[in-house]
């Protein structure tokens, strides 16, 4: 294995970049501004609450924490410009089939969403960690803010099972993955569990309809520790394994 420091540094200044254009530009969508300010409303009545609010910083800095340490030590053995053997130093791989730079990104994603769906599910609401899992679940009708309300343990456990599905597929297919490809994948996972939680209200046409319908099925699992959705980027798990539940449409956040 070969430690790509560079591929590293560029993936962080990426995701940083894509991170700060995404939101300027979003915003700049009044639909999309004013929702945010709807969100950021009821967000302050909630950090208003010194325990929530500490909460969300400790949240915060182990996030934080746990992606450092990943992108310092193992993100670079998994990542590269070009792709190179994951298992061989010595050897470079052929550039390989253009189709498979857009295929790795749902790769990554599916990886990471089938673990997480059975850790929620079995771990998280089963007898292990429900009521570590309890505290992210106070959040009856989650605002944007409610995303970041979990517990360090969960945290530390959902951000090491989307970093840990790279070197995974990594090994698996014995190359590493397009820098790139990665942005991509880390930002679409980034955005979509914030996405979850934010409070929407939109016109009943696409894209809008689309969004509504992503906060929607979040909304309907918590609800109560009792609901299905279990996945967090995609409902084909819940559909598959047969406890997916209709989206939640609430008229007011």
């Amino acid at each position: 294995m070969t430690y790509d420091w560079q591929a590293a540094l560029t993936f962080f200044a990426l995701m940083f970049g894509a991170t700060l254009l995404f939101n300027f530009l979003l915003f700049k969508v009044p639909a999309f501004a004013q929702m945010r300010e709807v969100n950021r409303a009821v967000d302050r009545t909630k950090l208003d609450r010194s325990a929530f609010r500490d909460a969300v910083k400790i949240n915060n800095r182990v996030g934080l924490a746990v992606n450092l340490i990943f992108y310092v030590t193992v993100l670079p053995f998994c990542i590269g410009f070009v792709p190179r053997s994951f298992w061989n130093a010595a050897s470079e791989s052929a550039a390989g089939p253009v189709w498979w730079l857009f295929v790795q990104i749902p790769v990554v994603l599916l990886v990471f969403d089938f673990m997480y769906y059975w850790t929620h599910r079995s771990i998280f609401h089963g007898n292990l960690l429900r009521k570590v899992h309890a505290l992210h679940h106070q959040a009856r009708k989650p605002t944007y803010v409610d995303a970041l309300y979990v517990h360090p343990v969960e945290t530390t456990i959902g951000l090491l099972l989307f970093l840990g599905s790279m070197p995974i597929v990594a090994a698996v297919t014995g190359v590493t993955l397009n820098l790139f490809s990665m942005v991509v994948a880390t930002f679409l996972f980034t955005q979509l569990n914030t996405l979850n939680h934010v409070y929407t209200r939109f016109p009943a046409k696409f894209p809008f309809s689309w969004i509504d319908y992503i906060t929607g099925v979040h909304a309907s699992h918590h609800i109560d520790m009792n609901h299905g959705n279990y996945a967090t980027l995609t409902m084909f798990y819940d559909k598959l394994f047969g406890t997916f539940e209709e989206p939640v449409h609430r008229p007011t956040a």
